[in-house]
């Protein structure tokens, strides 16, 4: 089927807004490629240091005619999907000696679990850890000796810092590595009724423990769909994993086959070989298109609405919240996962998976085919399903039907017309709302203002029984700039239960919501936040608020003459500047855009950057997908 216009309007808007900086960075990457292996060009005695302790690969680093792999790892024993990345290393080196390449770790990226921050303090580090991690991963890969990348990593922050990283190495082939999650334990739908139970005091510490350890049980990713199986939807959806890499579980052949794989594959891709594939010509508008597309089709995390435009920016790349709402509109959801359904991802890959879903979008002219994706193909090839041959891995076209049509439909059968996210505009500002997990008759409410500094401060009225009737909780101060946007999960249960016994209930805040965030409505990220003076400021209690999710509308309903002759509320702020380590991120709120612009601290000004760099070096044709994919095809 032909590019829906929607889709290619969208993209064309994309490509023009972003002509300037997409050259400027081309120029960049093209005057970084080399056809000679990097570390040649290094000095004697940086390259001694360099293959000093590399063991049996020092031979063919010190001889420097062949490739070499700069690993980046975000392993720790903390987060449960990293867990298995200890061994990965090991069985990298490995294949690339077995590949006639060489591999080394380069360095290590921090990798903080929201699951174990989430409000706490160290949740305030969570948004800004994202650009950390891409400093890291920029620090691993200026040791220059590197002619590809493997990335491993999965959860939330942890995949948007790393691509952004290494698209400041763009000239480099990347392929991120993830481990899959873990089995399914206890259902989503049963520990969230066990967390609810707990916010209204109806369920010991105890039974919420045991139902917790009982859902985070291994390692792997966590099971619902939340930002961390969202990124890997992303990853396919751009072409950066071998195809159906994303829901393998850790501790199979099949994962292990699937990392040796890419070790072999990045390998072929660099500028030393005839199929080069550097990572920022992977990356480029219609990549990005891609990803958001999957995104709204799969009801994906609303993180992304912030670090997908983070992600584009580092590619050169000029994305806003209007992209996202229109394509969102145009694209069939095609994916009911906890906490959208009941599945969880494992239920969602057995269904038929990723590939089915990609393979849904191209057929309905919902995504671009034709970028350069790291396995050598285009992205219909993106769709095949791996699998063991006795030991031999090999792909397989995805199911031709779904296997669970409660979990995943194909696009001529939606759950519904529209993606899962939208848009929210009005005079509190802009805004992104999730509307796949939320029922229909939840979409729209106009009800008084509640008003919070902080999360804790609903709960507390909440436990004081002070929240009764229909209202809007407005939690503000959240913002990137305020305290470096830490998401509000902790108050899902709690607003929850007040919906179950018939409130009607919603959310406004300039934070942000966990991935996770389900049934309850949730106007977040608004932007202008509080902290910059935002109007969101200027609200009090009682204030009639109207939130329109259906019509993307976002309004506090008071007097004209009345709002513009308020003083916006100013909060102290001077709790959340230290303590946890956050008196080391003062520069990153201090220099931090907006929501809207990604949250980050890493893109300043673009005049700046025409001073400090100039521009005017033309960017080189495009790289084509080759024919040859490379792949065994059963």
């Amino acid at each position: 089927m032909s590019l829906h216009p929607v889709v290619a309007r969208v993209t064309a808007r994309i490509a023009e807004r972003s002509r300037d900086t997409r050259a400027d960075y081309l120029a960049r990457l093209d005057a970084a490629v080399s056809d000679h292996p990097a570390r040649q060009h290094l000095s004697c005695g940086n390259l001694a240091h360099g293959f000093a302790a590399a063991g049996d690969d020092k031979p063919r680093l010190r001889g420097g005619s062949t490739g070499n792999i700069g690993i980046v790892t975000a392993y720790n024993d903390v987060i449960s999907s990293h867990q298995p990345m200890e061994t990965y290393p090991t069985l990298i080196r490995m294949a690339a000696r077995n590949a006639g390449g060489s591999a080394q770790v380069c360095g290590g990226v921090p990798a903080m679990c929201d699951g174990v921050t989430q409000g706490r303090t160290g949740m305030e580090l969570s948004l800004f850890s994202r650009d950390t991690i891409a400093l890291a991963t920029a620090v691993s890969l200026s040791h220059d000796m590197f002619d590809a990348v493997l990335c491993l990593g999965v959860c939330d922050k942890i995949v948007p810092g790393l691509l952004i990283g290494a698209l400041s190495f763009g000239h480099l082939p990347t392929i991120f590595v993830p481990s899959g999650p873990m089995r399914r334990g206890l259902s989503n739908k049963e520990k969230a009724a066990v967390r609810q139970r707990y916010a209204e005091g109806k369920a010991t510490r105890e039974e919420l423990l045991e139902a917790e350890a009982a859902s985070y049980h291994s390692p792997g990713t966590c099971t619902f769909y939340g930002t961390a199986n969202s990124n890997q939807v992303l990853m396919e959806a751009m072409g950066l994993h071998m195809p159906g890499t994303a829901f393998v579980n850790p501790g199979t052949p099949l994962r292990d086959a699937l990392t040796v794989a890419a070790t072999e594959q990045v390998l072929r891709i660099t500028a030393l070989g005839d199929d080069y594939r550097p990572l920022g010509r992977t990356v480029d508008e219609r990549a990005i298109v891609n990803a958001m597309v999957a995104l709204a089709a799969t009801g994906g995390s609303t993180n992304h609405a912030i670090h997908l435009v983070a992600m584009a920016r580092a590619a050169g790349l000029r994305i806003d919240w209007n992209d996202l709402d229109e394509l969102s509109r145009i694209t069939p959801l095609l994916v009911r996962a906890y906490p959208n359904g009941a599945a969880d991802v494992n239920g969602f890959h057995d269904a038929g998976g990723i590939g089915f879903v990609i393979r849904e979008l191209l057929d309905a002219g919902r995504m671009h085919a034709d970028i350069a994706c790291v396995h050598g193909g285009d992205l219909r090839q993106q769709t095949l399903e791996p699998y063991l041959d006795g030991t031999a891995l090999k792909w397989r076209e995805p199911v031709a039907q779904t296997r669970d049509p409660t979990v995943v439909r194909p696009a001529a059968d939606p759950f519904d017309s529209e993606g899962g996210l939208r848009k929210l505009d009005g005079n509190l500002g802009r805004g992104v709302v999730k509307v796949s997990a939320v029922d229909p008759a939840h979409r729209t409410i106009e009800a008084p203002a509640r008003v919070f500094e902080s999360q804790d401060a609903l709960l507390d009225a909440f436990k004081a029984d002070q929240l009764q009737g229909d209202f809007v909780a407005v939690i503000r101060g959240q913002g990137p700039r305020a305290n470096g946007m830490p998401e509000l999960h902790k108050l899902t249960p709690t607003l929850s239960a007040m919906q179950d016994r018939g409130q009607r209930v919603a959310l406004l805040t300039d934070g942000r919501m966990s991935g996770a965030s389900g049934k309850v409505l949730a106007a977040i990220h608004v932007t202008p936040e509080a902290a910059d003076a935002g109007p969101i400021s200027r609200l009090r209690d009682g204030d009639r608020i109207r939130i329109d999710a259906e019509a993307g509308v976002m309004e506090a309903r008071v007097d004209a003459t009345e709002w513009n002759a308020r003083t916006p509320h100013v909060a102290n702020l001077a709790a959340n500047r230290h303590g946890m380590g956050r008196e080391l991120f003062a520069l990153m709120r201090a220099q931090v855009g907006t929501a809207e612009e990604g949250g980050s601290a890493l893109f300043i000004d673009e005049s700046v950057h025409d001073a400090q760099r100039g521009l005017g070096v033309p960017p080189t044709a495009r790289v084509t997908p080759s024919a040859d994919f490379g792949l065994d095809l059963a």
